[in-house]
């Protein structure tokens, strides 16, 4: 490409040429395209991201009016739901404010009724696609973020190893080296979709706080670098994840059962499934049992402890002598 970008003379007509002739010696590389299904999934995952994020846009508008009146917290769990609303109704504000305060509880029933809807229609392209069930097995990841990364990914044969798709969602730190020095990195690149980024990153936050191999990693570099960092790097853990899933064809191994089938369950009212109503208990039954969820979370703590008990098995690498050691010459 640099005798297109650095030609004294730049035209149409010798641009096309020169085109045409690194072509025809076969040095311009083919690249993957979408077909038109996933560019409809990826239209229906970033519409509902925009709503969401709208929609959390309003309501710390909400709370900062509060604020500004030094209104106390809300007593209830959702000031949106529940009694949360006549709570809100009843606090002493200014008529300014409180038309304000009604606004953008009227655009947020609204916003409600379109995610509604974009989450159907997620639903009912997710029920019957394995990929999105098997990354649903992951603690932590939901029909949203499962569609999303599958709407971001496409075909996951382009990606020959984890590492691509980790550069691919822009999780992979900067590394600035000259030569055979030392190489330093920086912050993750941030290259590519923003939004399958951003659910990956809510993901792990998810997937932090149950036990499991994931919460003991999580644990382990937060003692080192803090919660943020911890929360990429988790990120980071779920990408390569999904990649031998998907590339392996086989579920998560420490899999909760019960979650998945209310993961499942969800999905299927969400696409518009009829309720099962009568006294026949269906396989999301097993999470209402107690016992069973116990269970569950045992084996999840149990496969944590293995996990830090392999890492307290590392031993450090000894360093490599002479491979990155300048070439200066002998010294007496």
């Amino acid at each position: 490409m640099k005798a297109i970008a650095q030609a004294h003379v730049k035209t149409d007509k010798i641009d096309a040429g020169t085109l045409a002739s690194l072509q025809a010696a076969g040095y311009l590389p083919q690249i993957w395209t979408p077909d038109a299904e996933t560019e409809r999934k990826r239209r229906l995952v970033a519409r509902r991201y925009q709503v969401v994020r709208h929609r959390t846009r309003l309501k710390n508008e909400v709370h900062s009016i509060l604020h500004a009146h030094l209104i106390p917290k809300c007593p209830h769990a959702d000031l949106f739901n529940g009694r949360g609303p006549a709570w809100l109704a009843a606090q002493p504000l200014p008529d300014d404010e409180r038309a304000a305060i009604d606004r953008h509880v009227r655009e947020l029933d609204r916003l409600a009724e379109d995610l509604a809807l974009l989450d159907r229609e997620i639903a009912q392209d997710a029920i019957d696609d394995s990929a999105v069930n098997r990354l649903m097995t992951i603690t932590g990841v939901n029909l949203a973020v499962a569609a999303g990364i599958m709407a971001a990914i496409g075909d996951i044969s382009r990606f020959n190893s984890p590492q691509k798709l980790v550069s691919y969602f822009g999780l992979n730190p900067r590394v600035r080296q000259s030569g055979l020095g030392a190489a330093h990195h920086g912050r993750i690149s941030k290259i590519g979709r923003s939004h399958a980024r951003a659910m990956l990153v809510e993901a792990a936050w998810a997937a932090a706080k149950a036990p499991g191999p994931l919460h003991a990693f999580f644990v382990r570099i937060r003692a080192r670098r803090g919660h943020q960092i911890a929360a990429v790097a988790v990120a980071r853990k779920l990408t390569v994840l999904c990649w031998h899933l998907l590339t392996k064809g086989e579920d998560y191994l420490w899999a909760r059962p019960a979650l998945v089938a209310i993961k499942t369950r969800a999905m299927q009212l969400q696409a518009g499934h009829p309720q099962q109503k009568g006294s026949r208990r269906g396989p999301a039954y097993a999470h209402n049992i107690k016992a069973l969820r116990d269970r569950e979370m045992l084996i999840a703590a149990q496969a944590e402890q293995s996990y830090e008990r392999l890492v307290r098995q590392w031993k450090p690498r000894r360093p490599k002598t002479g491979a990155r050691a300048p070439q200066l010459g002998k010294t007496k």
